[in-house]
């Protein structure tokens, strides 16, 4: 197991008084998450991670930097491929192509960008699909031109784990995928909260959210790597610059990760599962303690980090989050909707306007949300997990205009 973690989480107070000498710094909302079975007081960040892997603060934002309107629209343009079962996870590859995972079939597709024809890359051996478990989140080197590179983490028999694998179109259908190599493992595995999602940040550290496994007191310990955030190099070793020189844990005391995104001023978001009561939409700061399980919501405890917005859990669920046109996009399972959250504004302790909602329940359960560049979103259904209502052609990738 990875060494301990960090030192006590800085005051409210102080907290707040660096974002005051940072001045303004731009704001997400986004929306928070419940008990869908998929699944304190508050600080800003005062730095996010920079290309060198170390902290620096955060730039002051500018209409340059992508601020957003307090209102906004999301409409469906089109509807790039369905018939796909159990889709999870999304990355977009060079080019504009996607891959998307099976979280029961332990599969990975290669879907065209401009066609949606599907293309199967392979199987994932060691995958062991059991309740919220199986291939989960997918990432693409962020040196993906120079080493042909596809991570992914998934549930085995024992573990959850990341690896990577070396990937090559120029082989027959199906064989397309390397042997997996472990970057990562030791990830506790449970039957709900299994986490999964993977993705490469600005610093080009790959980051991960876990769950706790619905055992809560792991999201509190600080050797398990259940219940946080993790940062590694691609090779999955501890980042200089972590709040603890031998931990990948980056942050804790969360309940179930499933949606990591950084704004234009490189700072990191998280959407997280709440229980009965409230889910979240975090800005993450490094060595922080987001409360899990002794708070949900904000509830303005010392030494616990509050949401910077949060959702009764009937309204979201979230699971992805993505970047685009100034603001965060949430996929909400079952919410059944795809929230907005604008950037602009000037505290980071408060909303810059009210989050809005779209596609409320038009298409289901809404599981993984991309930018595809611009305006525009790549969405993912999410209606032949077991849990939701599957209609004719689920699951699908439908291409969203987002404004």
């Amino acid at each position: 197991m990875r060494g301990a973690l960090f030192g006590p989480v800085q005051s409210p107070a102080m907290r707040r008084g660096v974002v005051a000498v940072l001045a303004s710094a731009a704001l997400l909302l986004s929306a928070a998450c419940s008990g869908d079975g998929d699944g304190g007081s508050s600080g800003r960040p005062a730095g996010s991670p920079s290309a060198s892997g170390g902290s620096a603060p955060p730039a002051a934002p500018s209409r340059s930097a992508g601020l957003a309107p307090a209102k906004g629209s999301a409409k469906v343009v089109s509807t790039l491929t369905e018939g796909l079962k159990s889709p999870w996870g999304l990355a977009a590859l060079p080019g504009g192509d996607l891959l998307v995972s099976s979280r029961d079939e332990g599969t990975v597709h290669r879907i065209d960008g401009e066609s949606g024809k599907q293309t199967l890359l392979g199987s994932v051996p060691g995958v062991a699909p059991a309740g919220e478990g199986g291939l989960l989140g997918l990432a693409v080197s962020s040196t993906f031109g120079a080493d042909q590179l596809v991570y992914a983490y998934f549930t085995t028999t024992s573990d959850n784990r990341i690896v990577r694998m070396s990937y090559d179109e120029k082989r027959p259908a199906g064989q397309q995928l390397g042997a997996p190599d472990t970057i990562l493992r030791g990830i506790p595995k449970g039957s709900i909260h299994n986490g999964g999602r993977i993705a490469f940040g600005p610093d080009k550290m790959l980051y991960a959210g876990t769950g706790e496994t619905g055992d809560t007191g792991l999201a509190q310990d600080k050797e398990s790597l259940a219940g946080k955030i993790l940062r590694m190099t691609p090779d999955g070793e501890p980042v200089h610059g972590n709040p603890e020189a031998d931990s990948v844990v980056y942050s804790y005391g969360h309940r179930n990760v499933q949606g990591l995104a950084w704004d234009a001023q490189k700072r990191l978001w998280a959407a997280e599962f709440g229980q009965n009561t409230w889910d979240e939409l975090n800005l993450i700061e490094p060595g922080g303690n987001y409360g899990w399980p002794e708070v949900e919501g904000k509830e303005s405890e010392d030494g616990f980090i509050d949401p910077v917005a949060q959702w009764k859990t009937s309204e979201a669920s979230p699971s992805g989050i993505a970047y685009a046109e100034g603001s965060i996009w949430m996929a909400g399972l079952r919410g059944e909707r795809l929230w907005r959250i604008p950037l602009s504004g000037e505290k980071a302790e408060e909303p810059s306007a009210d989050p809005q909602s779209f596609l409320d329940e038009k298409h289901g359960r809404l599981r993984t949300v991309v930018s595809a560049g611009g305006d525009r979103l790549w969405l993912v259904t999410s209606n032949t997990d077991g849990r939701g209502t599957r209609k004719p052609g689920d699951d699908r990738v439908l291409q969203v205009e987002a404004r």
